[in-house]
């Protein structure tokens, strides 16, 4: 417990070095993107760091099909498995920043704000 309250000082003490590290982080998050598709590529959807869906391609294929539930069902598998790769994708980005600041692994979860922690 110590530990960790010595590393909550020192990052008040670098409150430059942690706000310099946090703007990074932020950008980096936000240029993040993650792509799935599902069906044998009937459907592909892409999403961005800050969780919001960019694209939804669907195949000429899937549209040949002329199934609207199956279609509906894809598009929502493949916005799903997009938005946990890039979940993923944002909490390997905060280890990386915990890690740098020489924060205790899993004392920043539950922050309010801090993507990738439960926050």
């Amino acid at each position: 417990m110590f530990k960790e309250l010595g590393a909550v000082a020192g990052l008040l003490k670098n409150q430059g070095k942690l706000a310099e590290a946090m703007q990074k982080y932020q950008t980096t998050v936000a240029a993040l993107t993650a792509e799935a598709s599902v069906g044998a590529g009937y459907v592909t959807a892409k999403v961005n760091g800050k969780s919001e869906l960019v694209s939804v391609r669907i195949s000429d294929d899937a549209m040949k099909l002329n199934d609207r539930e199956l279609l509906e069902d894809l598009v929502t598998a493949a916005v799903n498995q997009a938005l946990t790769r890039v979940r993923a994708l944002i909490a390997a980005e905060t280890q990386k920043l915990t890690e740098s600041m020489g924060i205790p692994a899993g004392m920043m979860n539950g922050v309010p704000g801090m993507p990738g922690t439960g926050g």
